[in-house]
Formats: C-alpha cells, structure tokens, sequence
C-alpha cells in the first residue's frame, strides 16, 4: 500500500473512530464488549498505520537506521519532518499499542476511552506527513 493510500486509510479509521466516540459512553464501552474491541482494533490500527508511515519515511529519506518503532518516530523529528511536540505524542501511541498487541487482557476500559479524546493527534501526524510524501 501507497503510503498516500496509508494516509487516506487513516483518516477513514479516524472518522470511524470519532462517530464511535460521538455515539457511545463510557458506560456502554464497559458493558459491552463489541463497542470496547471496536475502539481496541479502531486505535490498534490506525497507530500501525502511523507507525508504517513513519518507519517507511524514516527509510525512504535515509534518516538513519531505527532499530524500534519508536526510533523511526524521533527521526523523524529530529530531521524536522514532525515537530516535537506531536512526536511525543505519536511516541505515547507507540506505547498504546503496545499495550493493546501485549497486555490486552488487562487494558482499563476508562483509559481506553480517554484515548478517544487524542483523534486530532492522527489527523495533525497526517497533515505534517502530507508535506513529505
């Protein structure tokens, strides 16, 4: 997939993800499990998606070698490609997903939906990425 292609996906998972947010609580997100795996699998996918760009950008430009997900976000940042303020944001995405792939059994569904409240994160990595692809 294009990383154009990436980027439209993305937007496409992060209205999905408002209209989620927009139509249940957290109430219903606790009672019911469909709505908790929608905003599991909403958020899982669409930081890999960020994830994807970022390493894939980090490569095409030659930034360096990153050995984490991580290091292919702060390449990014040092060489100005997202300021440093979203990539300590897209960073604590990095640690959400991990948290979703490794210890999902024991994820706080008030945490979950919190996360809810950072969609213009995705949408401003988008913008900024936009520039460079």
């Amino acid at each position: 997939m294009e990383l154009t292609e990436k980027l439209k996906h993305l937007e496409e998972n992060i209205k999905v993800l408002r209209e989620i947010k927009d139509t249940i609580t957290l109430e219903e997100l606790k009672v019911n499990k469909r709505y908790e795996w929608e905003v599991r699998y909403g958020l899982l996918e669409s930081i890999q998606v960020v994830i994807d760009i970022a390493c894939k950008l980090s490569s095409q430009y030659n930034l360096g070698n990153p050995k984490t997900y991580r290091a292919c976000i702060e390449l990014l940042q040092q060489h100005k490609y997202l300021d440093k303020a979203l990539a300590q944001k897209v960073m604590g995405m990095v640690g959400l997903r991990n948290l979703l792939v490794h210890e999902y059994i024991e994820i706080d569904e008030e945490k979950l939906y919190q996360f809810l409240e950072y969609l213009d994160d995705f949408i401003a990595f988008g913008l900024q990425m936009q520039e460079h692809i």
